[in-house]
Order: structure tokens, then C-alpha cells, then sequence
């Protein structure tokens, strides 16, 4: 008999035991032991918590952004202030020392400039998304990243994946077209976005994994800071270029629906405050939990989005919106599944 237990379960109780262990492996999949290991108490409250501010902080982020493109129509303006507004936040706590300041080389610098080009793609893009469709329906289309990871992972890196994996592309896409077909806020432009923000996110997360693991001495919090430094630079003059001739009078207009220049500056403010936080705690969940773990976090987050949004706005959903947004997410959750299994 195992130390510690009665000799009377012999061999019968080691088994349990063990069905039991690997029962609690399997919901962890492939995450790393260092964030992933559970507590004494058999919970991983570290790892809770950055859950439960991702899901918070990006659910308030959301209603804060629709919010903000209703009175004021201009996605590459907004996206370079909530990029801004995370490099203030960030030097703020650099210089209040409650944050320490990274270390910086040219290798590093040069490693990062496509993560924060994907970045910028995704966020831009996303924000555009947002600017044309109602949120919900935005992450509806953006869960279909799996089938963008799929095929980007095959073509460029030539991993293979198992049976189970491309079948739970099929609900995915099922999904996302029936929600499409009685999508009353559908947009070409806006699903176009929401697309390309799919793309750039897989992008993203693949190379910022790799960043994570090769640059270990850089925590996920000033690892995203870094990022966004970066992204900003690429933004701002683009988005100048897209739309600085429309700002001032858009400005003008904003400023008027919400009664003063004051309440816009702090919608903004507390927009991009929201943006640089939650995926601030997502980089820093990221940091010791595997790709798929993240992709399952991920799946559920948008649940708990659409709902959030579509509470909050009141936008019209037909039966067969829901029953396409249930698919989708059906079918990414199967994705995730399966790609643990297989791990």
C-alpha cells in the first residue's frame, strides 16, 4: 500500500488515486507547471485572479469602446489613444518605482518589432470592427481564430493537426455564417476588420510565447509595456495619414453629445486605462500557462463579451444570431479541447 493510506484499498486505491490525478492534469492540459501547479488547496488562486480581471477588465473595456465610437466614429484615432494611454500608465509606474524599469537591448528591441506590428494590426483592426458592427457580432467573427491559427501553423510551421481538430473548424465556420445571415448590424467593412484582427491576434500570440520563453528575465507586465512603446510608433503616423483631417470636427461633435470636452477626455482616458489592463493581466497570464490553456481561457472570455454587450446595448438578437453564436463557440471550445488532448 501507498504511504499514508489504509493497506485495506491495496492496489484498488492507488488506481483511484491515480484516475484521479490524471483527471486533474486534463483540465490544465498542456499549461506549465510553474503558474498552472495547483495550490495546497488544490486551486491556483494566482492564476484565478488573472482570469477574473482579464474577463473583468475586458468586458468594461468593450462597453467603454463602443461607447466612445458611437459619439465619435474614428477607430485609428481611438486605437493610438488607448495605445497612449498604456505608455503613460506605464511610465508612470516606472517612475513611481512600483514597476521595475527593463532592461533594454537592440536584440530585444528588434524581437518585439513584429510582435508589436501584429499587435497593431490586431488592434486597429478590431477597433474598425467595432466602429461598423455591434460588439457581439464582432466577437462572433473573432472566434474564428482557431481556423486562422490552423492554417497559418500548417503553411508557415508545418505542424499537424489530429482529425479532431479540423472537424471542430466546421461549427466554427456553421457558426459565424448563420449569425451573419440576420446580423442586422453586418458590415463588410466592419467583418473584413474583425478578420484581419484574427490574423494579426494569431500572429501576435505565437511570437509573443516564444519572447516570453527566450527573454525570461522580462516580466509579462513590462514585456507588454515594451510592445505597446513600440506599436505606438507604428500607429500614430498611420493614423494621421487614414483620418487626421476628420479629428477636429469629429472631436467637436463628441465633445458636444456628452456635454463638455471634459467628459470625452475622460471616456477616453478611462478607455484606453481599461485597454492597457486587460491585456496587461493577460500577458501576465500568459507568461506561465501554455498557448492552448490561453486559447481556452480565451474562448470562454468571448461568452462572457457577447452577453455583457448585448445586455448593455440592447442590441436585437434573432434566434438564429444565437444559435450561430453558440456554434461558433461551440466549435472553438472543441478546438481548444482538442488541441490539449493532443498535447
Amino acid at each position: 500500500a501507498a504511504r499514508g493510506c489504509s493497506p485495506r484499498f491495496g492496489k484498488a486505491g492507488d488506481a483511484r488515486v491515480a484516475e484521479r490525478k490524471n483527471a486533474r492534469e486534463s483540465v490544465v492540459g498542456a499549461a506549465s507547471s510553474s503558474a498552472e501547479s495547483p495550490s495546497t488547496s488544490g486551486v491556483n488562486w494566482k492564476l484565478v485572479t488573472y482570469f477574473a480581471l482579464w474577463y473583468a477588465f475586458n468586458i468594461i473595456f468593450n462597453i467603454l469602446n463602443k461607447s466612445t465610437l458611437n459619439i465619435f466614429p474614428k477607430p485609428w484615432l481611438l486605437s493610438t489613444i488607448q495605445l497612449a494611454s498604456g505608455v503613460i500608465w506605464m511610465a508612470g509606474m516606472w517612475l513611481l518605482r512600483l514597476q521595475p524599469v527593463p532592461k533594454v537591448s537592440p536584440k530585444l528591441i528588434f524581437s518585439l518589432a513584429p510582435v508589436a506590428l501584429f499587435h497593431t494590426v490586431a488592434h486597429v483592426s478590431a477597433c474598425v470592427s467595432f466602429s461598423k458592427m455591434a460588439v457581439s457580432f464582432t466577437h462572433v467573427v473573432k472566434a474564428a481564430e482557431p481556423v486562422f491559427s490552423v492554417i497559418l501553423t500548417s503553411v508557415f510551421m508545418g505542424e499537424s493537426f489530429s482529425a479532431m481538430t479540423y472537424l471542430s473548424l466546421l461549427p466554427i465556420v456553421a457558426g459565424c455564417s448563420l449569425a451573419a445571415m440576420k446580423e442586422v448590424s453586418f458590415s463588410i467593412g466592419g467583418f473584413n476588420g474583425a478578420l484581419i484582427s484574427n490574423l494579426g491576434s494569431v500572429l501576435r500570440n505565437v511570437f509573443s510565447k516564444k519572447l516570453l520563453n527566450e527573454f525570461t528575465y522580462i516580466d509579462g507586465i513590462n514585456m507588454y509595456a515594451l510592445i505597446s512603446i513600440i506599436s505606438l510608433c507604428y500607429l500614430a503616423p498611420v493614423a494621421y495619414f487614414v483620418e487626421g483631417s476628420t479629428w477636429a470636427a469629429g472631436w467637436t461633435a463628441a465633445a458636444q453629445a456628452l456635454g463638455s470636452n471634459a467628459k470625452f477626455v475622460q471616456l477616453l482616458a478611462l478607455g484606453g486605462v481599461f485597454y492597457h489592463l486587460y491585456n496587461q493581466v493577460s500577458y501576465q497570464a500568459l507568461t506561465g500557462i501554455s498557448p492552448l490553456t490561453f486559447s481556452v481561457g480565451n474562448t470562454m472570455k468571448r461568452v462572457a463579451v457577447i452577453v455583457s454587450s448585448v445586455l448593455f446595448f440592447k442590441n436585437y438578437v434573432s434566434p438564429l444570431n444565437w444559435v450561430g453564436t453558440g456554434l461558433a463557440i461551440f466549435g472553438a471550445y472543441l478546438y481548444s479541447n482538442s488541441k490539449i488532448k493532443k498535447a
